[in-house]
């Protein structure tokens, strides 16, 4: 049965927008290795085949809101300005944690606001070779002991 005349519908992008972050976690994993690391993470701000906007990772909480671990702030009113990933300063010596945090907000620098924390997760498990819920309880939790 062929789709053409069909309406697409908001599931039928989102479902496509999933299917295309599973298949770039899969390049980034192919290209850096199944097992990243803080090294590996901090080598792909600078890799545009990895993060199409420039981004600058800031150790500050200035940026943040309560209970938040990292934010992405744009540097102007299009994401070619670049981003500043504004990230807890407590990450910083936590090298284990902060792959997880900079890995779920790649996709809201990729993908800007059509990208929830669903596909975060979904990414950020994918590239880190977690469980969905696994990575989610360990996002939990990073959040929770900078608190």
């Amino acid at each position: 049965m062929s789709d053409q005349g069909r309406q697409l519908t908001e599931e039928d992008a989102r479902e496509s927008l999933s299917n295309h972050i599973l298949v770039k976690a899969g390049e980034i994993k192919t290209k850096y290795g199944a097992s990243i690391g803080k090294d590996e993470i901090l080598a792909m701000l600078s890799d545009r085949e990895v993060l199409r906007y420039e981004t600058r990772l800031v150790f500050d909480r200035d940026a943040l809101e309560s209970g938040e671990f990292a934010y992405p702030q744009a540097l102007g009113s299009h994401p070619s300005e670049g981003f500043i990933l504004h990230v807890h300063p407590a990450l910083e010596q936590r090298p284990e944690d902060l792959p997880l945090v900079i890995a779920y907000h790649m996709v809201t620098i990729n993908y800007g606001e059509i990208a929830g924390s669903d596909e975060a997760e979904l990414f950020g498990a994918n590239l880190l070779s977690l469980e969905v819920d696994a990575y989610y309880d360990r996002l939990c939790a990073i959040a929770d002991s900078l608190s």
